[in-house]
């Protein structure tokens, strides 16, 4: 039998196509995550490898949909070897019932890690040359200058904090944190 199993990494992505795909190559039961894949605990996966006999095979659409890292995959692959079920990706064309499969299994997981370490790689860089060029990350801040210098007038003429924060649309730990209750004489 054919179990299936498809994720996601944010619950905003969907997962159509996977399925879909997994429906086409014969898949009898499903499972899913809508979750990062480093993450430990998967529910779908825990469900799909469950599901598993000798003889089965578990079916995903893509290698990394797996797995984050090489030594997971190859361990994971490895149990079920073991149980006698074996592994399919459909987009990466692997399946370990046969020698060549279990070869081409263990190249793929190989350059799957080495895409996700270059774009992890790629990305810090990208967030250095920015932080050079004087851009930050996050969230806009709220406190501008002009509002922390309001905030301090206001409460020096004795308004109180929570009618300051009120009046520049932000909550009271927040005009704390950038006009310290110290700070004001």
């Amino acid at each position: 039998m054919l179990i299936g199993y498809a994720r996601v990494s944010t619950p905003d992505q969907h997962l159509d196509l996977k399925v879909e795909a997994l429906k086409l190559a014969g898949c009898h039961k499903i499972f899913d995550d809508k979750i990062g894949g480093s993450r430990v605990e998967r529910p779908g996966l825990t469900n799909a490898l469950e599901m598993l006999w000798a003889g089965d095979s578990l079916v995903v659409w893509k290698l990394d949909r797996l797995g984050r890292s090489v030594k997971h995959l190859v361990d994971l692959v490895g149990e079920l070897h073991q149980q006698g079920v074996q592994f399919k990706s459909l987009t990466d064309s692997i399946d370990t019932a046969t020698p060549a499969g279990r070869f081409f299994f263990h190249v793929m997981a190989s350059l799957a890690e080495m895409e996700r370490e270059l774009n992890a790689e790629r990305t810090r860089a990208g967030l250095e040359i920015a932080r050079q060029l004087g851009r930050k990350g996050g969230r806009k801040r709220q406190m501008t200058d002009s509002k922390i210098e309001s905030a301090k007038q206001l409460l020096t003429n004795g308004v109180t904090p929570r009618d300051v924060a009120k009046n520049l649309g932000v909550s009271v730990p927040t005009l704390y944190r950038w006009v310290p209750a110290s700070s004001i004489p």
